[in-house]
């Protein structure tokens, strides 16, 4: 059974970073397509960015485009989300989800596939 695990969020002001990570057990990640969801108060949770176990293709929301950056660390299964620059609309309860597959050149990132969640960690960013 694979489980995840979150960590990493907290509070902070608009332009400071976090490195939020994943951590999943019980199953190797290398059979998961792997990705970060967040979910604002009173919204649908809504895809930030994926990577694919195979190829390492990665998709991002426009609206994090150039601030975040999702990577993997395949000795220690667990993925990081890189979250630069921080800005009051980021703030929410962000999921890691997984995917079961093996994906080259895209990666799918429509929360509605993805079969995985580990309990999520709160990021608030407030002066």
């Amino acid at each position: 059974q694979l489980q995840l695990v979150e960590s990493g969020g907290g509070l902070v002001q608009p332009g400071e970073s976090l490195r939020l990570s994943c951590e999943a057990t019980g199953r190797s990640l290398d059979y998961y397509a792997t990705g970060w969801f967040r979910q604002a108060p009173g919204k649908e949770r809504e895809a930030v960015s994926c990577i694919s176990p195979n190829d390492g293709s990665t998709s991002y929301a426009d609206s994090v485009k150039g601030r975040f950056t999702i990577s993997r660390d395949k000795a220690k299964n667990t993925v990081y989300l890189q979250i630069n620059n921080l800005k009051p609309e980021d703030t929410g309860v962000y999921y890691c989800g997984a995917k079961k597959g093996l994906f080259r050149l895209w990666v799918p990132c429509d929360p509605s596939e993805y079969g995985s969640w580990g309990q999520g960690t709160q990021v608030t960013v407030s002066p």
